[in-house]
């Protein structure tokens, strides 16, 4: 309290804006540099600082899934596994078994230091690879046997600059072994210039601040950020809680699917948080497990989810968090050769859901219902050579997504996309992904009555159907949610399942399983469906204006506002008041019994 007392709040605000401003100037330098769409037109990336003893400091915008732990562990495996790191130093991270989340995330660290040799900062840039030298070609190998199967160039902390100077060693090697040599060399130069802005402008506030003085204010609002974590906490119900949620089965999972436990220990007087994850099977023989940074992070996502946003999503505040972890297990810390080439999405969102749903039960002012499963056809890795430019191409898709879970105060944000990415990635534009690939996109809508009803509402499942245009083409996906569609919590509705399917030349639909790779012949398409999100609380509790609102804008039937909602609308959407009192209560009625 002494110390808090000394520290001069506007200059600690100030400064933190100032590091935030710099994590900033990383993102859009990568956006504005990158050459893949997965980067430059889904934002499929994450920039952050982190301090020279491995804590998470500034993340700016960032893809949460990528940054709340994974970062930290990357940069004590650089220091491990590199001991005499030296100023114009960069290496290449992406092994999740040295706390990189999966494969695909291809990530620049570099050291920052002062005029004295003195390792200061580390800045880490994080980016979505359209190839990473997979056995086929897709970054999610759902049925990967392990990572030789899966086959991915894996580099853990490897050093690809010295004196500020690439490598070529390793720039021949991934040049070579990834399908699209170009496209993966502007994506690189754009990531290790996003990590040499962040080393410029740290030096830079260094000369203007001095180095002491930083060390002093990232203490101080380490400290800061733990007192409003502590003080959040302490208003949450003591209790604990254990929840789960089951990934479908895919080849490699047991036929049941794959069932995440997660029990939550919330102490208020201690102002801690505890996610135990030790009740989870083995890791299994497919990609689907979650390293140890995805695990972690996808846990404190789902306690996150329940804190306010006023809290900085730091070091500090992880402080107060405690996430139990085994060897071993499908969710946990992996063992090598374990694939782990989902890790960021399905089983992860797997771990998100119950730990949010296990708050919510705890407390109706809480938590989150369950969101969406992810990966659909929608958001397929498409691959082949376009005939237009007689050149291959590899790209994932982001035509459309939802997946939003409702809150205890609002609505889902419907295009969150995932529990993990937290609405960070944008979605294709119809027509730039026309203009840049062989594909038509023929359809993208919401899908009517497919929302988790509730007093609020989950997101509405969306669709979309394309294909390719005088060419085949490659199409890859991971789908989860068809068998287990997202849950809602305190009454709510559960959100509307996925669906993927291939239409054939004739019009005809063939339905594929959730872990797709198939090879388009020109004139077929996919259609896919993606998962909506669970509702909170009971839809009779709705205010009747939202559900008249629904109705009118096509999201929801009026078959469905009286039958789910006890909501009668006449055929111009007008409220019946008498209607729906009567309706309610035969509803509520049925309900208790």
């Amino acid at each position: 309290m002494e110390n808090r007392q000394k520290v001069d709040g506007v200059r600690l605000a100030i400064l933190s804006n100032r590091w935030e401003g710099i994590a900033r100037k990383m993102a859009n330098t990568l956006l504005r540099t990158g050459r893949s769409g997965v980067l430059a037109t889904a934002r499929d990336f994450s920039c952050c600082v982190v301090t020279a003893d491995c804590r998470l400091l500034a993340t700016a915008e960032s893809i949460p899934i990528h940054v709340l732990s994974g970062p930290d562990l990357m940069a004590k495996a650089m220091k491990e596994l590199h001991p005499e790191l030296k100023p114009g130093d960069a290496f290449l991270h992406n092994s999740p078994y040295h706390g990189c989340s999966h494969a695909a995330d291809l990530s620049i660290l570099v050291p920052i230091f002062d005029g004295k040799g003195r390792h200061r900062y580390t800045a880490v840039v994080k980016a979505h690879q359209a190839d990473i030298g997979n056995s086929l070609p897709t970054t999610y190998m759902g049925a990967a046997k392990d990572v030789y199967n899966e086959g991915a160039l894996i580099f853990a902390a490897t050093q690809v600059q010295r004196d500020y100077k690439d490598i070529e060693d390793i720039i021949r090697l991934c040049r070579l072994r990834i399908r699209v040599p170009d496209q993966w060399w502007g994506d690189y130069l754009g990531m290790v210039g996003a990590a040499r802005i962040a080393e410029r402008e740290v030096i830079n506030l260094a000369a203007e601040i001095g180095w002491d003085e930083l060390d002093q204010y990232v203490e101080d609002w380490f400290e800061y950020s733990e007192t409003l974590m502590a003080a959040a906490i302490r208003k949450l119900p003591a209790g604990k809680v254990t929840k789960s949620s089951t990934h479908d089965p895919t080849p490699g999972t047991p036929s049941e699917g794959i069932k995440i436990n997660a029990t939550v220990t919330v102490d208020p007087a201690a102002a801690r948080i505890t996610v135990d994850l030790r009740d989870n099977i083995d890791s299994l023989p497919c990609g689907l497990n979650v390293s140890e940074a995805c695990t972690r992070t996808a846990a404190m996502i789902g306690v996150l989810n329940a804190i306010p946003d006023d809290v900085p999503r730091n070091a500090g505040a992880f402080r107060r968090l405690d996430i139990l972890l085994r060897e071993g297990g499908v969710v946990g810390t992996p063992k090598h050769p374990t694939s782990c080439s989902v890790a960021t999405t399905n089983v992860a969102d797997r771990i998100t859901n119950p730990v949010q749903t296990a708050i919510a039960e705890l407390s109706e002012h809480a938590g989150q219902a369950e969101a969406g499963a992810i990966l659909p056809g929608t958001m397929a890795v498409v691959s082949g050579v376009d005939p237009r430019r007689n050149r291959a191409f590899v790209n994932q898709l982001f035509v459309v997504h939802t997946g939003g879970a409702a809150s205890p105060t609002q609505d889902a944000w419907i295009t969150i996309a995932h529990a993990g990415n937290a609405g960070m990635l944008y979605q294709d534009s119809i027509e730039v992904s026309e203009l840049h690939y062989p594909l038509r996109v023929y359809d993208k809508r919401l899908v009517t009555d497919t929302e988790g009803a509730g007093t609020y509402n989950g997101a509405p499942s969306s669709t979309a159907e394309y294909g390719p245009v005088d060419c085949s083409m490659d199409v890859n996906f991971v789908s989860d949610g068809t068998q287990n569609p997202p849950r809602g919590v305190r009454g709510g509705g559960t959100g509307g399942n996925a669906q993927q399917y291939r239409r054939r030349v004739d019009g005809t639909l063939e339905p594929l399983p959730g872990v797709t790779s198939t090879t388009l012949a020109p004139g077929e398409r996919i259609l896919a469906v993606t998962c909506g999100g669970g509702g909170f609380g009971s839809p009779l509790k709705r205010d009747p204006q939202r559900v008249a609102h629904n109705a009118r804008e096509g999201w929801i039937t009026r078959e469905r506002a009286a039958r789910v909602y006890g909501v009668v609308l006449d055929e111009k959407f007008q409220i019946n008041e008498n209607e729906t009192r009567r309706k309610r209560a035969e509803l509520a009625e049925q309900t208790a019994q």
